[in-house]
C-alpha cells in the first residue's frame, strides 16, 4: 500500500525536504508545520523550506524555523504538501526532482500523481485532514502544538467549516485535536477574523471596484501593485477578497485579478454549480471544483474579457 511505502520512506531517510506551493494559504503552512514538528518529533533531520508566508500564520508552533532556502542540495526524501503540480513548488522544485525518493500528499482533484508515491483524497477538504492519518501510521504523537498546525489548515480551507466539502469526518478530526487541547476559538479568531490595516485597505479597493455580468451572476474585481504598494502590503495581504464577490445574494462566480510583475493572479470561487477548476486549467492553473487559481499574461482589459468570457460559458 502507498502509505506503507511512505512511512518505510519516511523512516529510512536520513535527512527530508518539505515544500509546498507558491503563495501558501494555512492548509499549505499549517500542513508542512505539522509534518515538521511531527519528523522532529521522530529526530529527523528534517528542512522546511518556504521563501515567504502570511505573517499571520506566525503565531504556529516552529514557524520560526522554516527556511527561505534549504541546507542540502540533494536530500534523501522531498516530501510535498498541499500541491497539486510540482511546478508551484514555490520556485525549489530543484529540491524535489533531485531528491532519491518524491512523495505527494495532498487532496486537489488535479494532482499530477507527480511522487514516486502519492497519497491523495480529492474528497478530503483540506491536506490537513489527510495528513492526521499520515502521522498516526508514523506513530506520531499528535501534541497540542502539532494540533495547531492542522487545525488552522483545516479552519481555513473550509472557510471556518462552511464549505461543502467539510464531511462528518472533519468534525470527527477537530473534536480529536481540541481533545489534545487545541484552542479552535482563537485560532479562528486569529485566521478568520484579524484583517491586518493594508489588507483592510486593499479590502476597501477591491469593494469599490466590484462590477457585476450576466444579471448578477458574475462578480469582477482587481487590485493593481499600485494598490499594494500604496497601502503597504505583504504576502497574504491579498487573500480573502474574492470571497467579498462570492458572497454577495445572486452571484455564481466571483472573478478577483491582481497585478504581478509577469502578468495577472486570477483566483475564482464559485457557489452552487460551476466547476472553477476546469476554467483555470484554461489559464495555468488549477484548484478545487469551487475555489481554484491561474494566471494570465495580458493587458488588463483583454485578462478581464477573457476571464469573463470563461466563466460565461460556464453559466447555467
Amino acid at each position: 500500500m502507498t502509505l506503507d511505502k511512505i512511512v518505510e520512506e519516511i523512516y529510512s531517510a536520513k535527512n527530508i525536504v518539505i515544500l509546498t506551493h507558491d503563495q501558501p494559504d494555512g492548509d499549505a503552512i499549517g500542513s508542512s508545520l505539522a509534518l515538521y514538528n511531527g519528523l522532529k518529533q521522530k529526530n529527523k533531520q528534517v528542512d522546511l523550506v518556504i521563501p515567504e508566508y502570511p505573517k499571520v500564520f506566525s503565531f504556529l508552533p516552529n514557524a520560526n524555523e522554516i527556511k527561505t532556502e534549504g541546507k542540502n542540495e540533494t536530500y534523501d526524501l522531498a516530501i510535498a504538501l498541499d500541491c497539486g503540480d510540482k511546478s508551484r513548488l514555490n520556485g525549489f522544485v530543484k529540491y524535489f526532482e533531485d531528491a532519491n525518493c518524491r512523495i505527494s500528499i495532498d487532496h486537489h482533484g488535479i494532482n499530477t500523481m507527480f511522487g514516486d508515491y502519492n497519497f491523495v483524497n480529492p474528497m478530503a477538504p483540506a491536506c490537513c485532514q489527510i495528513l492526521i492519518i499520515v502521522l498516526e501510521a508514523l506513530g506520531i504523537e499528535i501534541t497540542k502544538e502539532i494540533g495547531t498546525c492542522l487545525l488552522t489548515g483545516i479552519i481555513t480551507d473550509t472557510g471556518g467549516f462552511k464549505y461543502s466539502g467539510v464531511t462528518a469526518e472533519t468534525f470527527e478530526f477537530t473534536a480529536g485535536l481540541m481533545d489534545k487541547g487545541v484552542n479552535v476559538s482563537s485560532i479562528y479568531k486569529k485566521v478568520m477574523q484579524t484583517v491586518s490595516k493594508p489588507k483592510f485597505e486593499l479590502m476597501k479597493l477591491a469593494m469599490n471596484r466590484i462590477e457585476f455580468f450576466e444579471d448578477g451572476k458574475i462578480s469582477f474585481t482587481y487590485i493593481t501593485k499600485e494598490d499594494e504598494e500604496k497601502a503597504n502590503a505583504s504576502t497574504g495581504d491579498h487573500d480573502g477578497i474574492v470571497e467579498m464577490g462570492r458572497d454577495i445574494e445572486g452571484v455564481e462566480v466571483s472573478i478577483f485579478l491582481r497585478e504581478t510583475n509577469e502578468g495577472y493572479k486570477i483566483s475564482l470561487r464559485s457557489n452552487e454549480y460551476m466547476n472553477v477548476a476546469d476554467i483555470c486549467v484554461l489559464f495555468n492553473g488549477g484548484g478545487h471544483i469551487r475555489a481554484a487559481g491561474g494566471f494570465i499574461n495580458l493587458p488588463f482589459e483583454k485578462a478581464k474579457e477573457k476571464i469573463i468570457d470563461a466563466c460565461k460559458k460556464q453559466l447555467k
